[in-house]
Parts: C-alpha cells; sequence; structure tokens
C-alpha cells in the first residue's frame, strides 16, 4: 500500500533493531509523515518503538489512542499499573489526565455559551462574586474568554495559605492558570446549581460515550487505576477526589480511549455550534513563536496545518494530546510517571516527526539530555558511596560535562530527592553546595531553608529563606514561610 512505500525510518529502526535514539537523532522527515501513521506497517512497529523509548526515558506506564475523525484507529497499554504489583497498563487503565482536564472543562462551558447561560465577554463577577479576588478590583474585569485563553492575570496556583493575587492585567498577556479555571468552575456551579462532575457528565461524558470518566475519584476505578510513580520508579500515594473536591483544571481521571473520543468531538465539532466549535479553534492570543491559545486549547502551525493540543504535568502523571482537525488525526497518550514528559520529543518524532513549536516552548528536559545525564550519575554515586561521593563526583563532572548540563536545578533535584526520602543531613549538604555554585540564585536558597527547617534548625532557616527573598522578593510562599518563622509559630 501507499503508506507501506511512505513508511518513515520509525520503520526501518523497528526492523534493524537500531536504538530509539539514533533513530531519531538521524530521521529524515517524510513531508507527508501524517499520510502513513495509520498504516498497519507503522502500527504495528509503533508496538516495538514505544517501549524501547520508555524504557530509555524510565516511564513506568503508558496508555495511548489514536483516533480519526471516524472513529477509534489504535489504543493499546505500555508498562506496569504498578512498579509493585506490576499489572500491565491496557487501553481500560485510569490514568490522572492533570491539565487535560481543562479543555474538557472548556468544552461543557462552551456548550453553556451556544445555550445562552454564559457570554464570553460578560464579566464573570456579574455572574458569581468570588472572594478570592474580593481585594482587587480589577477582578471586576475578568472575563470567560479571559480564563479560558490564560490571560486573566492569576498565578498558575496560589501559595498554599497564600492570597490569590491578580498579577497582570487582565487580558493583556498569556500567563497559564489553573485558578482562572477554578473560578470558572465555581460561577458555572453557582449558575447551573449542578457540582462540577454532574456538569460534565450533562454536557461530555454522557453525550461522547466516556463512560471511565469522573473528575471525581469512582469506586469502579480501584481496580483499573495507574498508580503515579516519582522519578526513581517508586509508587507514589494516589490522590483520590471526593464529592466537591472536583477540579476543572486538574482532577479528571479518565482512560486514552475516552478522552480520543472527545478529541474526535472537538475535530468534529459534534456538540458545539458552528461558530463556537471554529471560535474554540481560532487563535485568540499569542504564546510564542506559531504557538497561540484558542478557547481552553492550546494550538500550533507547522508543515501539516494548525493543530490544537494540551499536556498535563500532575505529580506523577504526565500526558499530552495532539490533533489535526484538517487531517482528521488525533493521539493522546498517558503515563503515569514523573519522567513522562522525558520523552515527549521522541514520541512526537515517532508518531508526527516534524517541527512542534509547542514541545519547544514547553521545554521539558529530555531522556537523553546532558543535564539528566549527569544528574542520574549523581544519584548511582549518591546510592553506592553516599553523599561526600557524590559532591566528589559533581566536581569531577562539572570539569568534563559540557556547560549546559549545570544548572541550579541539578543539585536541587537531588536534594529534593534526599529531603523527600528523609536523609536530611544528606539533603542540607546538596543544598549547601547548590547555594556555594549559585550564590546570586534565590531558588536555592529557599531550598536549604526547608531542609534545615525539616531538620529543626530554625535560626539557620530563617537566614536562608531571608537571603531567597531578598533575591527574589517575588518569593511569595517563602515570604510567607519567613513570616510565620519570625512570629514564632513555625
Amino acid at each position: 500500500m501507499t503508506g507501506e512505500i511512505q513508511i518513515s525510518k520509525l520503520v526501518f529502526c523497528a526492523y534493524t533493531a537500531l536504538s530509539v535514539a539514533a533513530c531519531v537523532q538521524d530521521s529524515n522527515i517524510e513531508p507527508d509523515r501524517l499520510s502513513t501513521l495509520m498504516s498497519d506497517t507503522v502500527l504495528a512497529n509503533l508496538e516495538s518503538a514505544i517501549p524501547a523509548l520508555m524504557d530509555s526515558g524510565g516511564v513506568t506506564g503508558m496508555s495511548i489512542a489514536i483516533t480519526a475523525d471516524t472513529g477509534l484507529v489504535w489504543s493499546r497499554g505500555f508498562g506496569v499499573r504498578s512498579a509493585e504489583a506490576r499489572e500491565s497498563v491496557d487501553s481500560s487503565s485510569v490514568f490522572e489526565a492533570a491539565s487535560l482536564s481543562k479543555p474538557v472543562f472548556a468544552y461543557a462551558f462552551l456548550q453553556l455559551v451556544d445555550e445562552g447561560v454564559f457570554d464570553l465577554d460578560t464579566p464573570i463577577s456579574e455572574y458569581f462574586e468570588y472572594e478570592a479576588i474580593a481585594h482587587d478590583p480589577r477582578g471586576a474585569q475578568i472575563t470567560p474568554r479571559m480564563v479560558l485563553t490564560h490571560s486573566p492575570g492569576f498565578p498558575n496556583w496560589r501559595p498554599r495559605d497564600g492570597q490569590l493575587t491578580i498579577d497582570n492585567e487582565p487580558g493583556t498577556e498569556f500567563s497559564y492558570s489553573g485558578e482562572g479555571f477554578v473560578y470558572l468552575q465555581r460561577a458555572v456551579m453557582h449558575v447551573t446549581g449542578e457540582p462540577l462532575d454532574q456538569i460534565a457528565n450533562r454536557l461530555v461524558f454522557a453525550p461522547l460515550g466516556m463512560r471511565s470518566s469522573s473528575y471525581l475519584w469512582q469506586e469502579e476505578f480501584e481496580d483499573r487505576v495507574a498508580l503515579p510513580h516519582n522519578a526513581d520508579g517508586q509508587v507514589m500515594n494516589k490522590n483520590k477526589p471526593q464529592t466537591g473536591r472536583g477540579n476543572a483544571a486538574a482532577s479528571l481521571h479518565t482512560t486514552a480511549p475516552d478522552f480520543a473520543r472527545f478529541v474526535m468531538a472537538v475535530m468534529k465539532d459534534s456538540l458545539l455550534s458552528d461558530s463556537t466549535a471554529a471560535a474554540m479553534l481560532t487563535p485568540q492570543i499569542d504564546v510564542d513563536s506559531n504557538v497561540t491559545w484558542g478557547l481552553g486549547i492550546g494550538l500550533q502551525e507547522n508543515e501539516y496545518g494548525r493543530g490544537f493540543w494540551h499536556w498535563g504535568d500532575n505529580s506523577g502523571y504526565k500526558a499530552y494530546t495532539l490533533s489535526y482537525p484538517e487531517r482528521g488525526i488525533g493521539i493522546v497518550w498517558f503515563t503515569n510517571s514523573d519522567n513522562g514528559h522525558s520523552i515527549l520529543d521522541g514520541m512526537l518524532e515517532l508518531l508526527f516527526g516534524g517541527e512542534h513549536m509547542a514541545s519547544r516552548w514547553l521545554d521539558y528536559e529530555q531522556y537523553d539530555s546532558p543535564g539528566k545525564k549527569v544528574r542520574e550519575e549523581l544519584r548511582r554515586v549518591y546510592g553506592d558511596a553516599g553523599i561526600d561521593s557524590a559532591i566528589a563526583r559533581y566536581h569531577e563532572l562539572k570539569a568534563s560535562e559540557p556547560a549546559e548540563a549545570f544548572d541550579e536545578f541539578l543539585l536541587n533535584s537531588l536534594g529534593y530527592s534526599l529531603l523527600q526520602n528523609d536523609r536530611i543531613d544528606d539533603a542540607i549538604a546538596a543544598f549547601e553546595l547548590n547555594v556555594a555554585e549559585y550564590p546570586e540564585a534565590s531558588n536555592p536558597y529557599d531550598s536549604l531553608g526547608e531542609a534545615y527547617l525539616a531538620a529543626g534548625d530554625t535560626a539557620r532557616a530563617i537566614v536562608n529563606y531571608q537571603r531567597s527573598v531578598e533575591i527574589d522578593p517575588g518569593n511569595t510562599n517563602g515570604a510567607a514561610i519567613l513570616e510565620r518563622l519570625r512570629g514564632g509559630t513555625g
């Protein structure tokens, strides 16, 4: 068939057992790669290429679905749902969708716009008074369109126990924010009188046949859930949002085939009016070069045309979706690993080829990056010989490895890994080295302050939090901790 004649180098890699990394680096992109993606040959060879890529990146499990505008084409599970129990991931496995929650909620909200319940450009304050922003008169300017385009001026999340602030003039610039979606969720719940999951089920899940999707934890998920794993492959505690705790920005639980049904609906304009469906996928605000935002969804332009995309990033879960409506193809995958986005570029190359400006804008560290290799070497040395040997190895690597492998986050990562495993003294040693290496950066002092606090050394914690806030007055979380410690309540 034509698809078999035009198959990409991915197929050659699979047949000749070349490494995924080598194939990706030496890839020769076909100009019409999408036309080959759904050929039987390419789909068959994905089944060996994807596990090889996951293994390279240390990704525990993955569920993936490919859909055309006419239906589900291919869905597979790889790896395991739990590194301890070793149950295999399959197409029925339930994952946290993380921020892939947002476009689903946006799709429900846009139906309410079509019904005349809401107007995109009427201030949300006319529907619902939000106590969290009552202190700032600019809150009265924020509209649903601003929330859906991430331009209300909110941070992504407010500091724990801290105040929600408006950091940019509403409607003026893109600033990704989960807080905006929570605000709009509260307004929708107030106006409709329905809880989030009931709204989503009525407007999205039931009409699209998404029977394994919910913003709340369901008992039927218990036997199918893919548990979260940290970067070291260890099982983490699973968050199970109960009644009243659903979050439009982050708490969706779903399967790859279910989310593919949503993707298909967006491609086909199936539940929205023509004008609203077009507006959802029309650039509303600039983000980066060839990256814009529609109504609740990211957009990118490349040789395949305009694609809609979104990423998800919860602790222990990473997700991605990308579709090209004009080409009639969409993809979604979920992983249950903090390493999930370390193979993002590799997955995009395997599946699509071409340029992906959204991935470039996200700028996640990839599994084969120099920094990741150095970090893994430090962890290996620490595990074998302890913190003194790891620090000595750091200095050796600093002299021999590319400068790009080293930044203030390298030692911070090691320090937090130790802190989370109650190796407090070793964590302090790692953070102290980081402060010595980056004395003009705020974050190393903040981390060292946290470690001293964990050790019960309040005096040294105060010194380091103070220095962190002096360097970066915008470190509101550090300032709040510092105030608490000085007040004697820490």
